[in-house]
């Protein structure tokens, strides 16, 4: 494990027992090893937020804290998987970060149309989007003025090009890449770990390892809500207030969504994430 100190220098560090479980992004209390190189994390000082999933055995795993914004990121290939965007964006709406839409690989699209639309969805949201290339290095410049002088994590499938993005920012080529696999046109892992890098133009940004899938750790129906942003706004012109937007008479919702003012395909999101919430929690 490496450990930042305060002049900014990067030594390597061990954690003191078995209970403390330091994640990118923490702020810890640590000492040096006396005659030795490494230093020792004593404490994990309080969190200021947790970006968070279910493992595999319905365990809560932090995957990074005191994030300050979520960029997640999609690409023309692999495929953008919407619904991994709006998981990412429930997640970042239940820790209070801000979050922004990033599409990478522009030069390679073809039919700007669908992708157009489906941006078009979060920027009525007032998500900010960035569409980028970190092949040509266009919207880098746009990207890195929406991530100055914060805290930032970048996320998205495998393949999408979350490092890439990085080293045109950090104008090197510190972080490894690969490519979309050719057989089955999903992306390879190359972060393993996640790793911290400064910005040149101030703040950090931490690479995370690419996913085949994501679903935030939520507790309850009502934490999905709160989610999606929109449904939580008209959720309180519903005519029930523990509505779930499902089946229930009198839905705000459900009559934005007749009337077309609420996306079709966000809704299907919502309703996936609060079944999928729902299950999660009977397991445990």
């Amino acid at each position: 494990m490496h450990l930042q100190l305060a002049d900014g220098s990067t030594v390597a560090a061990r954690i003191k027992g078995k209970r403390l479980r330091p994640v990118c992004g923490d702020r810890v209390l640590a000492e040096k090893i006396e005659n030795e190189a490494d230093w020792l994390i004593n404490e994990i000082l309080e969190r200021d937020n947790e970006l968070s999933r279910p493992n595999m055995r319905g365990k809560v795993e932090i995957l990074a804290a005191n994030v300050d914004l979520l960029v997640v990121t999609a690409a023309v290939s692999p495929k953008p998987d919407w619904f991994i965007v709006d998981r990412y964006l429930c997640a970042a709406e239940i820790m209070r970060a801000e979050a922004a839409v990033v599409f990478n690989k522009i030069d390679l699209l073809e039919n700007h149309q669908d992708v157009d639309l489906a941006l078009a969805d979060y920027e009525a949201i007032d998500y900010a989007t960035v569409r980028c290339s970190a092949t040509s290095g266009d919207g880098i410049s746009e990207l890195q003025a929406l991530l100055a002088g914060k805290t930032s994590i970048i996320v998205g499938q495998s393949g999408v090009g979350k490092s890439s993005i990085i080293n045109q920012m950090i104008e090197g080529d510190r972080q490894r890449t690969s490519a979309v696999s050719d057989k089955s046109g999903e992306g390879r892992h190359t972060t393993v770990n996640s790793s911290m890098l400064e910005l040149p133009g101030g703040g950090a940004i931490i690479d995370s390892p690419g996913v085949r899938d994501y679903a935030p750790a939520l507790q309850s129906a009502v934490e999905a809500e709160h989610g999606f942003r929109e449904i939580h706004d008209l959720s309180h012109n519903c005519r029930f207030n523990n509505c779930r937007h499902m089946q229930e008479p009198g839905c705000a919702v459900k009559g934005a969504l007749e009337a077309g003012t609420v996306s079709a395909r966000r809704y299907e999101s919502y309703r996936r994430t609060l079944i999928l919430t729902e299950q999660l929690n009977k397991q445990q």
